[in-house]
């Protein structure tokens, strides 16, 4: 029996290159108490990376699984961030340590906003799939979902004195719900377009909204139960909304009177118009409401500032005087208060960029945080307190990424640097830090290399011209034009004694090196490139390669046709055809019989190798690079779909798939030694890949891929349907998942192992029983398995429904066992809940036929609920001697030692009510 070949994995190494993701927004964060406004918090991938902006350098890496990151929201105490992805997915990380103990599964497509409450107890998510999840971030479960718009959320808000929340979406409504009852009881249609944010000002009492067009609406909230305690009467309030429901067109479209009753009413008060014409993107506040900032899709930026009611009572005076000059007529009608509310501080021009934060320090200072579109991040600082405020740059992150797409890469022959070129700039890295070496300004980079002995680089542009740059110093030594067109691809000679280039031109051009003297290098010499030969063909050419024995070189043509000539004499060899577009590159493997060719059949047999590279290359699709690992029959490709494949050229098998890039995959290039890959995407990044010694077993590689094929189509299916459910009934606000399924299995293994513990432990008491001895009672093993099993809350319910009803009532038993020995109470009050909401309907037939579990249901009931009593008497108790302890130390320091959170929140309450009631009656 042969031995079988030896495959080794690659994992991903390192994310770099990029600066902050286009999907995801920017924020600021606090780290360990530190100076506000100095971190943000930004997407990079499936990563967060927090930069520290003064040092431009990244502090704290949180890294996440696989699926890109859609949305950031910091926690109101500072201490953790939400962080939602591309799957739907929400997991919250710890800004102290970087770990991640919380996540939520919930959604069925992207999440697109996420909001903490006023107490960072719950979160709120709203997804691509037009649902909105509310989270208990301390029991670790979904609450409820809500369900009412007809596409994406766009934006959502905690009401923080009610219950309440808003929601926007992009089918042009804002919907109103009550949280305590989880329905919407009023949905503003007052827009015509797509509502893109939205922001609360003035103690909660005023909703901008911003929407596809230039002007910001505002909205009056008056709360009836405020009303009330004001002193007007009912009767009147109800005649009042309802006028104005009439007199306002765009007004409110469902509207109870439950909601007229007693909860709130809503009436447009005016409009802000804003200095860009197209749509909005975001709309942005500060903790305090009073600053307004607003940006669209171009380079406008717009900050506004909410003036205090003594403010606009004063402008309004001011333009009343003036009309009244004028025309002698007062214009108060047609001036609303509105108009003055808002004034417009700065107007600033930027690039193009994709999200914004603003945090208000107490000097009075703004500081902005803008992530552009160009993979930047840039900070600058408003003083609100000026007449004419003027934007400060404060700082600039560009240095550890480029602009536009790395095009080209290539490796060190020591294996320690990498180049990668784009658009603007050629940069340097450091394998092992990964850390930019070198940055030098180039033309559009199309192809690169390291000359031999890695002291100059040469590029390749797309203009046909051939940079050299040097290292040491960081200079561009020559620039040569080369072709007429694009210069698309550059090889160096086994031999290093020069290049061969291709380009749009149908050349293929010979350069040899050569070290000359001029005026720019002084006394040393520097490198350059003198052309000796020309090869003239009929098509555009795309790639070019030498063979490792530089006897022949093979040149892609635009006809789809891949051309062998002979490199001494430049004679046409061979024609590999077959492809049904044009081959965009390729490469030659190592093999040594090329050097001896004993005849035409064996030349053919290894250039088989190629032909099938080429062949694969087209059945994948869109392939964009292809590279044999040195001195080996095995390559690498990279295309369109966002992977890189290994394949085996000798047994025309795949050998592994690596995932990461969330965009395609432009370029990638492989060590000397074969033990790295770094590649380039679409989306900025660039990947380090790393061979490990873990061996390959194709088998395992396909069962792998099956499961991932099988967890997708999960993902992509409808949620669970419990049936006697009505629809628009409460729903679990979990999906299932492969993790819900897996869990699944492990309480119906964890219920076998109880059973086979079970009898055991009756063999055994019979055993003693018979020969008179003690019993001893064996290990609960399966309690701790159980118990881990559910440990994931937020999987619990549907885990539960996944569970077949044979299992039922095993661990309705088990969980009976646990409350009568007062293990894990709030666990077995939580299956409960979810035996009384979920399971029951689902099994209601089996389990009122059987009287045996009908009585172990009640008996759960009971020691359940008697239970509880017991632990509400401990806490009771344990807060009785706490309050105790407290007068004790209060005495005996003669200070009050500890501070009663709830009186200061109502004596701020009735504080901010007496503010209002006085403004009511100025007003």
């Amino acid at each position: 029996m042969g031995l079988t070949k030896q495959y080794l994995r690659y994992v991903s190494s390192a994310v770099f290159g990029v600066i902050g993701n286009q999907k995801a927004n920017i924020a600021f964060v606090t780290l360990r108490g530190g100076e506000k406004g100095r971190y943000v918090a930004v997407g990079a991938c499936e990563h967060v990376f927090i930069w520290d902006v003064r040092k431009a350098e990244k502090v704290l890496i949180l890294e996440g699984k696989k699926h890109e990151v859609t949305y950031l929201c910091p926690s109101p105490d500072g201490v953790h961030i939400a962080v939602g992805y591309e799957d739907g997915g929400v997991r919250i990380f710890s800004l102290l340590n970087g770990e991640s103990n919380i996540s939520f599964s919930g959604h069925k497509s992207a999440v697109s906003v996420i909001k903490y409450d006023a107490l960072g107890a719950r979160l709120v998510t709203g997804s691509r799939d037009t649902d909105v999840i509310v989270w208990d971030i301390i029991n670790e479960c979904g609450l409820y979902r809500l369900k009412g718009h007809k596409d994406a959320i766009t934006q959502i808000l905690f009401l923080e004195s009610k219950n309440l929340l808003i929601t926007s979406s992009k089918d042009s409504f804002v919907k109103w719900w009550d949280l305590d009852t989880q329905h919407c009881f009023k949905t503003m249609v007052g827009h015509r377009t797509e509502v893109w944010g939205m922001v609360l000002l003035n103690q909660e009492s005023r909703l901008i909204t911003g929407s596809a067009d230039s002007e910001l609406r505002a909205w009056d909230i008056q709360y009836i139960e405020e009303g009330k305690e004001v002193g007007e009467p009912q009767e009147k309030k109800v005649r009042t909304l309802l006028e104005n429901e009439e007199e306002d067109e765009e007004g409110l479209d469902e509207e109870s009177d439950f909601c007229l009753q007693r909860i709130l009413s809503c009436k447009k008060a005016g409009s802000v118009l804003r200095e860009a014409r197209d749509r909005v993107v975001s709309l942005v506040t500060d903790a305090k409401a009073k600053v307004l900032a607003c940006h669209g899709l171009d380079a406008t930026f717009e900050v506004f500032t909410v003036l205090s009611e003594e403010e606009v009572q004063k402008k309004m005076d001011k333009k009343l005087k003036k009309a009244k000059k004028k025309t002698k007529l007062c214009m108060q009608a047609q001036c609303p208060r509105t108009c003055y509310r808002y004034q417009a501080l700065m107007v600033i021009f930027f690039f193009i960029y994709r999200s914004m934060d603003c945090l208000l320090v107490p000097n009075g200072e703004m500081k902005v945080a803008l992530l552009l579109q160009n993979n930047t991040v840039e900070t600058y600082t408003l003083k609100t307190s000026e007449k004419n405020p003027t934007g400060t740059k404060t700082s600039r992150l560009t240095l550890s990424g480029h602009r536009t797409d790395v095009r080209t890469l290539a490796f060190s022959s020591d294996n320690i640097a990498i180049l990668s070129a784009s658009g603007e700039t050629v940069k340097v890295w450091n394998r092992s830090t990964l850390q930019v070496i070198r940055t030098m300004g180039c033309e559009y980079a199309l192809c690169s290399l390291f000359v031999p002995g890695d002291r100059q680089i040469i590029l390749g542009t797309k203009s046909g011209k051939i940079q050299i740059f040097d290292l040491a110093s960081g200079s561009l030594l020559e620039t040569t034009d080369a072709h007429v067109g694009a210069l698309w691809s550059m090889c160096l000679a086994p031999d290093q004694r020069g290049i061969v280039t291709g380009g749009a031109d149908k050349t293929v051009k010979f350069w040899d090196f050569e070290l000359i003297k001029d005026q720019d290098s002084g006394k040393n010499k520097r490198l350059t490139v003198k052309h000796t030969r020309t090869l003239q063909l009929d098509e555009d050419v795309l790639c070019v390669r030498y063979s490792p024995d530089q006897r022949l070189l093979a040149v892609s043509l635009l006809d789809c046709t891949v051309k062998i000539f002979y490199t001494d004499t430049l004679k046409f060899f061979l024609s590999l055809y077959g492809h049904k577009l044009p081959v965009l590159c390729l490469d030659i493997s190592h093999v040594s019989a090329l050097t001896h060719p004993a005849s035409h059949s064996g030349v053919w047999r290894n250039y088989a190798q190629m032909l099938f590279v080429g062949f694969c290359a087209c059945s994948a699709g869109h392939v964009m690079f292809l590279q044999f690992v040195p001195k080996t029959h095995l390559f690498f490709t990279a295309g369109k779909d966002r992977k890189i494949k290994q394949w085996d050229a000798d047994k025309f098998e795949h050998i592994q798939t690596l995932e990461g890039h969330h965009r395609e995959v432009w370029c990638l290039a492989i060590s000397p030694n074969g033990d790295h890959i770094v590649s380039s995407s679409h989306d900025k990044s660039l990947r380090l890949w790393e061979r490990t010694r873990e061996p390959i077993i194709l088998e395992e590689e396909k069962e792998m891929e099956r499961e991932a094929e099988f967890e997708e189509s999960l993902a992509k299916g409808d949620e669970p349907v419990v049936p006697g459910e009505a629809k628009g009934e409460a729903e679990p606000a979990g999906k299932k998942t492969i993790e819900t399924v897996k869990a699944a299995e492990q309480i119906m293994e964890a219920i076998e192992l109880y059973k086979e513990e079970s009898e055991k432990l009756e063999e055994h008491r019979a055993a003693c029983k018979a020969v008179g001895k003690e019993v001893r009672a064996l290990p609960q093993t399966s309690q701790v398995l159980i118990l881990s099993s559910v440990f994931l809350f937020s999987e619990l319910e549907v885990s539960l429904l996944v569970l077949p009803f044979p299992y039922v009532p095993d661990l309705l038993k088990l969980f009976n066992g646990y409350v009568q020995q007062g293990l894990e109470v709030e666990l077995v009050c939580r299956f409960s809940f979810t035996f009384i909401h979920f399971i029951l309907p689902f099994h209601f037939g089996q389990i009122s036929s059987n009287q045996m579990l009908l009585s172990v249901i009640d008996e759960l009931r009971t020691n359940t609920i008697s239970k509880v009593r017991e632990i509400r008497d401990v806490l009771g108790f344990n807060s009785a001697g706490l309050q105790f302890l407290q007068r004790e130390l209060e005495s005996k320091e003669d200070v009050m030692f500890f501070a009663d959170a709830t009186d200061r929140f109502e004596e701020k309450k009735r504080k901010r009510r007496k503010r209002e009631r006085a403004v009511l009656t100025v007003t």
